[in-house]
């Protein structure tokens, strides 16, 4: 699977808590994450992943191309909704591209511990599938 991690700025500790917390079961598949995000959970976790740029520099949108091309099957994006984001427009693309293709995704602790759980217990192997179907 491939999974993206995403965090603005003051959830930064906290999505690379949880990636030390389940890196386990991350390790298991092929991830990726914006720059900074990116830099600090290989740093506090030894975890591989491809970086792309920061969200403000095109990173969101980086993903968002993933996922309208089918390959992107989760997200997990620790988003603060307390601050402004310079570049909350895309930030909703992406979150709408998400919907559109049916991209699992969570935006803070709670609901990314569901999702990993789920994917520990094989509750998002549809997402094979369809790869499958598009390969065959």
């Amino acid at each position: 699977m491939k999974i993206s991690l995403i965090a603005h700025d003051k959830k930064k500790d906290n999505i690379v808590q949880f990636a030390e917390a389940y890196k386990y079961s991350l390790k298991k598949h092929e991830l990726f994450a914006t720059g900074t995000t990116g830099q600090r959970i290989a740093e506090n976790t030894g975890l591989s992943l491809h970086r792309f740029q920061s969200g403000p520099l095109g990173g969101d949108q980086q993903i968002g191309s993933m996922v309208a091309d089918n390959n992107m099957d989760m997200i997990i994006f620790f988003r603060d909704p307390l601050t402004a984001q310079p570049h909350e427009p895309d930030i909703s693309a992406l979150m709408r591209l998400c919907d559109v293709y049916n991209i699992p995704l969570a935006t803070n602790m709670g609901s990314a511990e569901v999702l990993i759980h789920a994917l520990e217990r094989g509750d998002l192997k549809w997402r094979e599938i369809i790869h499958e179907r598009e390969d065959g």
